[in-house]
């Protein structure tokens, strides 16, 4: 049996499992099928109007930019573009590699599970497209890679499977917009990402999501790490959602493997966001470092964290700090499971308001009480990441910068 039988025959049984206790988002309400895109040359990417051209910015990704070493853009379920610019960098749309590229099947459903819920059966069962990006050996990218996953049509399923190798002693940055039309209102995005980061390996992943305010979103994302690699993942979600669920997990598989997530969430009343990371260290010598910063103005945020301990000689911090403005529920949940001797495991959790003291003090050297919220909240939200490179921390940046005002 192909091993596609196989996984569609896990998938399957797994969708009946979901259906019947009536799990989440009933995805029978949503289509499967848009009409299909042409794809477009680089050049020709910055003859998309402009309204497309704003929306993608605001997830990162700036077809007009020289400083990207490759792009990858799918629109609603089939790819608009793909290309690389970098020697030694492969960007390769999923569909096209499973069905030329064998030695994808290494790498293919071996991080997440097929079957893991009805999310990822539904991508597999029903799979759109995706990006391969790989690093070749001993590669350094000068400029991230970008990608974006872009929706335009109201009440669509887009189906999504990434995969990203950095392979043996290479560095690779690569920063990902999810991002909407401006005139869509809701849908379901389910995203697979599975992040395979070689001995002595770098990868830097930074994402920004940009959703309409009707969108539910499920990425199911895993990591492995060998031996001396690092993975450093960076989550930003500050435009308005009706439902987020993620909970990516990392596993450091070799002695000196080392992961950080950072992620910066923002609630909005309609806001229902469950998020979180996990780190599993496995070898002496591991490090992992989990930061999440959040604000609810009238909505839920779950934020998670969970770190475990199953080497000696490791070290591990997970801090998770939220702020209640307008009201709205904010929850910090943080997890640490030790199982030897010798594991060094830390965290901190705080959930609280502005201090009006801070106010009345920015107040007093001439901004108005809008104006010292703001510079409060932007500072809250900034977040110092060690080893990104200065383009991607200068994204960041921007983003919040962006949003803040109107997100406040």
């Amino acid at each position: 049996m192909h091993p596609r039988e196989q996984l569609r025959e896990k998938a399957l049984a797994a969708v009946a499992k979901a259906a019947a206790i009536g799990e989440d988002i009933d995805l029978s309400q949503y289509r499967r099928t848009a009409p299909p895109q042409l794809p477009m040359a680089e050049a020709d990417l910055c003859s998309l109007p402009q309204s497309d051209l704003d929306r993608l910015l605001m997830g990162g990704v700036d077809v007009k930019s020289h400083e990207r070493g490759g792009t990858y853009i799918m629109k609603d379920t089939t790819v608009l573009h793909c290309s690389s610019k970098q020697e030694g960098v492969e960007v390769l749309p999923i569909r096209q590699a499973l069905e030329h590229h064998p030695w994808i099947w290494d790498y293919y459903w071996k991080a997440v599970a097929v079957d893991a819920d009805k999310y990822t059966a539904s991508v597999e069962l029903d799979l759109h497209d995706g990006y391969v990006i790989r690093a070749l050996p001993g590669s350094k990218t000068i400029f991230p890679i970008q990608a974006c996953l872009y929706m335009d049509q109201d009440k669509l399923q887009q189906n999504v499977h990434n995969i990203i190798i950095a392979e043996e002693g290479s560095e690779l940055h690569i920063i990902s917009g999810c991002v909407t039309s401006e005139h869509m209102r809701s849908g379901v995005h389910a995203g697979v990402s599975e992040f395979y980061v070689k001995k002595g390996a770098k990868l830097s992943f930074t994402m920004i999501h940009n959703w309409a305010e009707e969108m539910k979103v499920r990425p199911r994302s895993a990591a492995v790490i060998e031996e001396d690699g690092l993975f450093l993942s960076n989550y930003i979600c500050m435009k308005p959602v009706r439902s987020l669920q993620m909970y990516p997990t990392a596993t450091l598989a070799g002695p000196g493997a080392v992961a950080r997530f950072y992620s910066i969430m923002v609630g909005t009343p309609i806001t229902d966001i469950d998020a979180g990371s996990r780190v599993i260290l496995n070898h002496p010598h591991c490090r992992a470092e989990i930061v999440s910063r959040a604000i609810t103005n009238g909505g839920k945020i779950m934020a998670r964290g969970h770190l475990v301990g199953n080497a000696p000689d490791i070290k591990a911090h997970l801090e998770c700090r939220g702020l209640i403005l307008g009201g709205g529920a904010m929850l910090a949940v943080p997890q640490l499971d030790g199982f030897v001797d010798g594991v060094e495991m830390s965290h901190e959790a705080a959930v609280g308001k502005i201090a009006q003291e801070e106010i009345l003090y920015l107040q007093s050297r001439g901004l108005t009480e809008d104006e010292a919220t703001a510079t409060i909240v932007r500072g809250f939200l900034s977040v110092d990441i060690p080893g990104l490179p200065p383009q991607l921390q200068a994204e960041i940046d921007r983003a919040v910068q962006a949003t803040n005002e109107e997100s406040m």
